[in-house]
Parts: C-alpha cells; sequence; structure tokens
C-alpha cells in the first residue's frame, strides 16, 4: 500500500562532496518497505520542478520508523535537499516499485556510483536469513567511495576503483572476485556497468537482477519518462514494473 505523508528530518549527514544522507522519521509503519524500492520527495520552491524527486532506499529501521536515503547532488532540487535541517519535514510518497527478490545462497550484489546505496538494505536482508552475501563497489576514485565500513559489516566486500587508488584497479567486471562461483547477481549503477555485468551473468548461465535508474517523475506510472524496452521490443514502466527486474527479460 501506498502512503503519502510528511516524515520528520532526524539528521542530515555529509558524505562527501556529492552524496548527503537523510534520516526520516516516519508518523506510520515502515513494515512494508523493501529493498530495491524507493520513495517520491517533495522538494519545495523549485520552480523547474513540479514533480516529485525519485531516491531508492539505503536502509530501514522498523523498529524507531525511521527511512534512510542516500541522495546525490545532482542538481537544484536535490542541491536544496541537501541544505534541509534536523527538525524539518519532507512529504515522502512511499513505498514505490518492485523491489529486489531474495534468491540464492551464493548471491552477489554490485553496485557502481550512487547505485551502491540500495545494495546495503538487500545486504542485511541476506544476512537475517543467514546468508552472507559477497559485495562488489566500483568507483573512479576513493573520493566516490562511501560507507564501505557499513558493506564491510554486512558482506565480503571487495572494492574496484578506475584509478587504483582503493582496491584493484579497473572496472567491477575485472575484479578477480568474479572468478568465484556465484548462483545469483545483484546491479545496480550506471547503464554501462549493468550492461556488461548482466553480459558476465548471461555467460556464466548466472542469474542477474538489474535496477534500472531511468529518470522517474510521477512514481505511478502517469507520465511514463521512465519507460525502458524489454527484449520483446514492448514498453515497460520503470517506476510501476520495476525498477528491478531480471537482465534477460529487459533491453539495457
Amino acid at each position: 500500500m501506498k502512503h503519502l505523508e510528511n516524515f520528520i528530518v532526524e539528521d542530515n549527514i555529509k558524505i562527501n562532496k556529492d552524496n548527503f544522507l537523510l534520516a526520516l522519521k516516519s508518523p506510520v509503519s515502515l513494515s512494508g518497505v523493501k529493498s530495491g524500492q524507493f520513495v517520491n520527495v517533495e522538494v519545495k520552491n523549485i520552480a523547474e520542478r513540479i514533480l516529485r524527486r525519485p531516491i531508492s532506499i539505503h536502509d530501514v529501521d522498523k523498529e524507531k520508523n525511521i527511512l534512510y536515503l542516500v541522495v546525490q547532488k545532482v542538481g537544484k532540487a536535490t542541491n536544496k535537499l541537501s541544505l534541509i535541517k534536523k527538525g524539518e519535514s519532507l512529504s515522502i510518497v512511499f513505498p514505490l516499485g518492485n523491489g529486489f527478490e531474495i534468491k540464492g545462497k551464493q548471491p552477489l550484489l554490485i553496485g557502481g556510483g550512487v547505485g551502491v546505496a540500495p545494495l546495503y538494505l538487500l545486504a542485511k536482508e541476506f544476512k537475517r536469513k543467514g546468508i552472507t552475501p559477497s559485495i562488489l563497489i566500483g568507483a573512479r576514485s576513493n573520493e566516490q567511495l562511501f560507507f564501505t565500513n557499513r558493506y564491510n559489516a554486512v558482506g565480503l566486500l571487495s572494492i574496484s576503483t578506475e584509478d587504483g587508488s582503493v582496491g584493484e584497479k579497473g572496472l567491477v567486471t575485472e575484479n578477480p572476485i568474479l572468478r568465484n562461483n556465484f548462483d545469483v547477481v545483484y546491479c545496480c549503477g550506471p547503464t554501462p556497468m549493468m550492461r556488461a555485468v548482466s553480459l558476465w551473468a548471461k555467460e556464466k548461465g548466472v542469474e542477474c537482477f538489474v535496477s534500472l535508474e531511468n529518470r522517474m517523475a510521477c512514481g505511478i506510472g502517469a507520465c511514463l519518462c521512465c519507460v525502458n524496452e524489454d527484449k520483446e521490443g514492448h514498453n515497460v514502466c520503470v517506476c510501476t514494473e520495476g525498477p528491478v527486474f531480471n537482465s534477460m527479460d529487459i533491453k539495457l
């Protein structure tokens, strides 16, 4: 069930120059929230953005009813959102989209850029089932990485950086961890990365789920700006039929 509620800002933490973390207190239960879903946040007084801003769910504390969002500053709306103070409120529609399906005994979670954010809750969901996932994070350099200690606490962490400043030098598809055996892969990040990962998974015969980051405005399938082609050439609405898809069912 979707809700429209005013959340209270519990904290706004700068992660690095590009990203920040919002901790938001919900007035209603968050028990229905799943990894891979997203929320739509209203950013007021932005003339160019009438519709809400979609942001993936990083984590949720269902006992305290606190939602955690990692937000990347990419425009006027998110830059304005980065200035919000503790005690202020945000109007949020949640939870939106279809989340990750928990499958397999040897999962590999691959994230690039801010696409790493939703994989944290997914890793925690695996841990609750007694499965420790392998997690592979890719970034251009050490400066773009964030919360590696958190991911290391919930999984077996590997890192790739393009400049070699941390972990293995190169792309995630060049990381030695891919020599290991996995029975399912979950991926979120830039489209070229997800395309490469899905091709690798196909060659290995491993089921792969990707979380698309298409531009989503309304979040309810009305505006159709987030449509993506499936393998049969039909348009699918990412915000309602995704954002998580089996990579064999979608064109990347």
